[in-house]
């Protein structure tokens, strides 16, 4: 468990746009030996074989491929194409699909294609997919032989984000800037980092397809126009254009204490879990989990860093409360080995009220039905 850390980026002040606030971020030195270029995919439905017997399917409108060289020296994106007028006609209407092979998968000796973000969502899914490892009497023969199976959760696309798309289409990309941090009505939705500013360039629109939440859909079309923060000097302090530059400086960094504090603290002072994904010469490919702690923000994602740490690439989404909640009861049913008595002491409940948060929680058809039907007899005495 290990916290997560923004190294080599600073915040710049936000840029606001109704209930939207987007923070850029501005690395001193680009990172020149990792590349990243967006693959586009036509199909409006992605099916991604994990194993033999596992499938994973969602919206997937684009893969990365990160392209690296092994001994430093700069390496270039993949990726420009041309078209015509004749490539943007519209296609006849229809649901079709792309099968790809594996979140991430080498497609050359220095370049690994991966899918954004759902190597993360993925990682969730598969939080104790497995199920009862111990065929306890309460659990359902269903859950004995297939586990969570079929494990569902909703998001939406960035472009049914009230705000989000207008947001992005006017934001001022800084120069220097390879990273933004993504606020609705002022709670973190999202952070994105690359390691060049080109590829933030050429990859910034993709964030209008990438998945948010339900708590950030719910914030951002209900929420009234964020108030921008301005800085203020005390003009009794100038005297001359140094001492403008230096109180503007001071300015700058005052803000970005305050937002790496204050508005970015539930994912920065969060303790994570992380899974290696996949080496790629100095750089490694991973994803993290949150400790599923209630009543506060939990994110999951998925970043790219060099062998000092240092942070080249970051994707997160934000769970919602009910999505933490699954992923607490989940880890806890976990910890106890799937024992329900044991689960319910450790929670501090009684087991039939265990019982029904578990089927609250969706995973009621794991339970034998006579045993959910008597915890609820038992709850209603």
């Amino acid at each position: 468990m290990t916290a997560l850390t923004l190294n080599g980026l600073s915040s710049r002040p936000a840029q606001a746009w109704g209930g939207v606030r987007l923070v850029p971020l501005v690395r001193d030195e680009p990172i020149e030996d990792l590349r990243l270029d967006a693959r586009l995919y036509e199909a409006d439905l992605g099916i991604v074989e994990l194993d033999a017997r596992t499938t994973y399917s969602s919206y997937i409108p684009h893969g990365f491929v990160a392209t690296w060289t092994g001994d430093g020296t700069p390496a270039a994106a993949y990726g420009t194409q041309l078209s015509g007028a004749a490539a943007r006609d519209p296609a006849p209407r229809r649901m079709s699909l792309r099968f790809h092979r594996r979140m991430a998968r080498r497609v050359d000796k220095n370049r690994l294609r991966f899918m954004p973000l759902h190597l993360a969502l993925e990682g969730y899914l598969a939080l104790h997919f497995g199920g009862p490892e111990i065929a306890w009497e309460e659990w359902s023969r269903r859950a004995i032989d297939h586990g969570l199976s079929p494990r569902v959760e909703e998001a939406y696309t960035g472009a049914t984000v009230r705000g989000l798309a207008d947001a992005l289409r006017v934001f001022e990309i800084l120069p220097g800037q390879c990273g933004v941090l993504v606020y609705a009505a002022d709670a973190l939705a999202a952070a994105f980092v690359v390691p060049h500013p080109g590829d933030y360039r050429a990859l910034h629109s993709t964030l209008v397809h990438d998945l948010y939440g339900e708590l950030i859909h719910h914030y951002a079309m209900l929420s009234m126009p964020v108030t921008d923060f301005r800085a203020r000097i005390a003009d009794t302090s100038v005297r001359s254009l140094a001492d403008l530059r230096a109180q503007a400086r001071s300015q700058q960094d005052a803000w970005a204490a305050f937002h790496d504090r204050a508005m970015a603290g539930g994912l920065l002072e969060g303790d994570y879990t992380y899974q290696q994904v996949h080496q790629m010469g100095r750089y490694r490919l991973s994803r993290f989990l949150p400790p599923f702690e209630r009543q506060r923000e939990n994110h999951i994602g998925e970043l790219i860093t060099d062998e000092a740490g240092r942070l080249a690439y970051l994707k997160t989404f934000r769970l919602s409360e009910n999505q933490v909640r699954r992923g607490h009861l989940l880890t806890r049913l976990a910890a106890c080995d799937w024992n329900l008595p044991d689960t319910a002491a450790a929670l501090g409940v009684t087991e039939s009220e265990l019982g029904l948060r578990i089927a609250a929680a969706g995973f009621g058809s794991l339970l034998r039905q006579d045993v959910l039907d008597r915890y609820r007899a038992q709850a209603r005495r």
